[in-house]
């Protein structure tokens, strides 16, 4: 027992609460993904849910492996990644609205030749922009209210990723802004230049949505939303499944509306949570998560290095943002998205992603973490050997 301690505590460096909420979430969501995806085996694989299990088992597994290997790299080098994974990702996200997959009336995937896995672009520019503006913020401490060498390159890096994602994925932008105004008020620029974030970004996310391919979506969902006398098919099923999970739920496995409720395992994913587990499974859900925000936030308080503790609110903020307004939409509380639960649905590359970026949150954990146990040893020694030299 001794030994496997100490070779989880070689291994398994940063935080370990939060590589406890992973774990936890990862399990629950092999038991959900199971479940909710019923109707899915019915009509493609012929009843067999074992293939969706086993499926998505392998991408949970290779998302923590991943995460692993990501928070095995020193976090100051994801500043020179973030600055290269911007550069690909603006050709990447314009072939992908120009040539990609047509899903749902958006071209938001591209299929990566051999594996014939779908991707996409948007999580890779997602991720890359936050580390990215985390970056620049941090470089330009000392001189954070010079409006042209710290601001402008920000605002052009933000108003073009965004811009580009908003013409296929509204909402993935506009949580993305949200995102980026919150690293920029951490980072300390002024409040003038976060209201003319806000104001141009709003004004280019909207004129980019309706540029772009989901400006009808976007008009249409936000009227059904303000619209009391009529509900949306699928808001109504996941109120249904909500109202009759009751305290404790139906139990694993007997959800009724996973037959009818339009992507059970994805987007409503949470309804299918409480209709199974009640209230008490759906408020342990959002506790969990509310517990990975503090936890990164923890971390940015315990930071010693500005770029750190900027790169773990971004992407706690990212992660828990998008979790809350997609538990958010299953209650009623705001319009249908079509955003997934992080690490609970089921999904493909942007699992990976989400690895990528725990992964990242627990290097800056561990790297502070070391920065403090070699400060601590270095000032140690020296101590030491001036004592020695006193006794001399």
């Amino acid at each position: 027992m001794t030994q496997f301690k100490a070779w989880i505590d070689r291994n398994f460096k940063g935080d370990p609460i939060i590589w406890g909420i992973v774990i936890l979430l990862s399990l629950f969501s092999i038991l959900v993904v199971y479940s909710a995806t019923g109707s899915l085996a019915y009509k493609y694989a012929g009843g067999n849910t074992e293939i969706y299990l086993i499926r998505h088992s392998m991408l949970i597994f290779v998302s923590l492996v991943v995460m692993w290997f990501a928070h095995k790299i020193p976090y100051r080098k994801y500043a020179v990644y973030a600055r290269l994974g911007v550069i690909i990702s603006i050709p990447l996200l314009l072939v992908t609205y120009l040539f990609g997959s047509n899903i749902n009336e958006a071209n938001r995937w591209i299929t990566i030749p051999v594996i014939n896995q779908a991707f996409q672009p948007s999580d890779l520019a997602k991720l890359a922009l936050i580390a990215s503006i985390a970056g620049m913020l941090a470089k330009r401490q000392n001189n954070i209210k010079d409006f042209k060498s710290t601001f402008v390159p920000i605002i052009i890096a933000i108003g073009l990723i965004s811009g580009l994602i908003a013409m296929a994925n509204f909402s993935t932008a506009i949580l993305l802004l949200v995102t980026c105004l919150l690293i920029m008020f951490i980072g300390r620029v002024p409040v003038k230049y976060l209201a003319m974030v806000l104001l141009v970004g709003a004004l280019g996310l909207t004129a980019a949505g309706f540029i772009g391919q989901r400006g009808a979506t976007l008009v249409s969902r936000v009227e059904d939303f303000m619209n009391k006398d009529e509900i949306p098919f699928q808001a109504e099923q996941s109120y249904i499944a909500i109202a009759t999970g009751g305290i404790g739920g139906k139990g694993p496995g007997n959800s009724e509306q996973r037959n009818s409720l339009p992507h059970p395992y994805s987007d409503f994913i949470y309804a299918i949570i409480i209709e199974e587990y009640g209230l008490i499974g759906g408020f342990s859900v959002l506790f969990l998560y509310l517990a990975l925000l503090y936890r990164g936030m923890r971390i940015v308080a315990n930071s010693n290095k500005a770029f750190g503790g900027l790169l773990s609110a971004g992407l706690s903020f990212a992660l828990v943002i998008q979790a809350l307004v997609n538990m958010a939409v299953a209650v009623g509380l705001g319009p249908i998205t079509g955003l997934p639960l992080p690490l609970l649905s089921m999904g493909g590359t942007s699992l990976v992603f989400t690895g990528i970026s725990l992964g990242i949150i627990l290097s800056v954990s561990r790297g502070d973490h070391q920065d403090e146990s070699q400060g601590s040893s270095a000032n140690s020694a020296a101590f030491g050997n001036r004592s020695r030299l006193k006794t001399a």
